[in-house]
């Protein structure tokens, strides 16, 4: 069957938004019936209805965000939902990047703490957490530098990703340059790894007891301007993947071919963060801010919603809603459909 996305052209006059006044809205998970759950930095979720009401779900919402008015702050500290996964019963689990811990909250708002620790350590900048067919539970730890920012640029590889099962939380592969979201192909046999500050993508062959049995690169060994934060696959097994900081949506083909689909970016600012990243320092927020596109400013994920999974929708480190469009190939079902 020949790979729609070959062909595809994207279309900007396609685009739609979805939401408004999100505070950060990195991830998305999409249910059934067309609802849509976003991470919120007031603490928790945004639940966004078929009909586009939507409603916020936190117990103590914080009002600490504010990246027009304090932007190291904003992004270095206090509560900040980053990565999302449904619980078996339908609660939330929350990659949290500000707690630096693996939360879960019911659908009332009540957060409690799982994880915060792992063999006695801190368990560091955890960033995503993913549920796979078998009932376990993936986390990503991007780096354990404090404060984070000082990662980015300095070539840093001490992300990890961790395993929750019946034998409890346990590390299964580090040395990931600033680990971010992972999925599992649709057969899970391989778990994809987003590493950020690498800007490439990484798979481990995954064995029964949940060791890795293979570890290797797929795709390009760099993906180009801008750094790889999320990922998820299509239902033709292609790898969608955000570009940070040049705002760019690419994909990789099953072959590993690498694809532009858009780039909303400013060049410039692009051309500038380039360059201090190659230098090898750490990259200032003054470089940072000046980066990012209008559509969806710091593009941080990709997520196929809808019905049939037929739309695609962005999430943002400095949106307020989400962009949307229709899908040239559906998305991979995720577990908990």
């Amino acid at each position: 069957m020949p790979n729609p996305l070959l062909t595809w052209e994207f279309d900007p006059a396609a685009v739609r938004t979805v939401g408004r006044d999100l505070q950060r809205p990195e991830c998305i998970l999409a249910e059934r019936d067309g609802t849509l759950w976003t991470a919120d930095a007031r603490g928790g979720v945004v639940r966004i209805g078929p009909d586009g009401t939507q409603d916020l779900v936190a117990a103590r919402p914080s009002g600490h965000f504010d990246t027009e008015r304090d932007m190291a702050g904003s992004l270095l500290t206090g509560t900040l939902p980053n990565g999302l996964a449904f619980t078996e019963g339908g609660d939330f689990l929350i990659a949290n990047f500000g707690t630096d811990a693996l939360e879960v909250m019911d659908r009332g708002g009540t957060v409690r703490t799982l994880y915060d620790t792992i063999d006695g350590q801190p368990l560091g900048k955890v960033n995503f957490v993913l549920r796979d067919r078998r009932g376990r539970t993936w986390i990503t730890v991007s780096t354990m530098v404090n404060p984070w920012s000082d990662a980015i640029g300095r070539h840093v590889a001490d992300g990890y990703v961790a395993v929750l099962d019946d034998r409890g939380l346990r590390v299964v592969a580090d040395g990931f340059a600033f680990t971010n979201e992972i999925r599992f192909d649709a057969d899970e046999q391989w778990l994809y790894v987003a590493e950020t500050t690498g800007k490439r993508v990484t798979r481990l062959r995954i064995a029964d007891d949940a060791s890795v049995l293979e570890r290797e690169v797929f795709g390009p060994s760099s993906m180009g301007d801008g750094l790889v934060d999320g990922i998820t696959f299509d239902s033709h097994g292609n790898l969608w993947a955000t570009m940070i900081f040049a705002d760019r949506l690419v994909a990789l083909t099953p072959e590993g071919e690498l694809l532009e689909l858009f780039c909303d970016g400013d060049p410039e600012a692009t051309a500038r963060f380039e360059a201090e990243f190659a230098a090898g320092q750490a990259v200032g927020f003054e470089t940072l801010s000046a980066t990012g596109g209008t559509l969806a400013p710091w593009l941080a994920s990709v997520t196929f919603g809808g019905p049939h999974l037929d739309h695609v929708y962005l999430g943002s480190l400095r949106g307020t809603t989400l962009p949307s469009f229709p899908a040239p190939v559906p998305g991979l079902p995720p577990t908990h459909w």
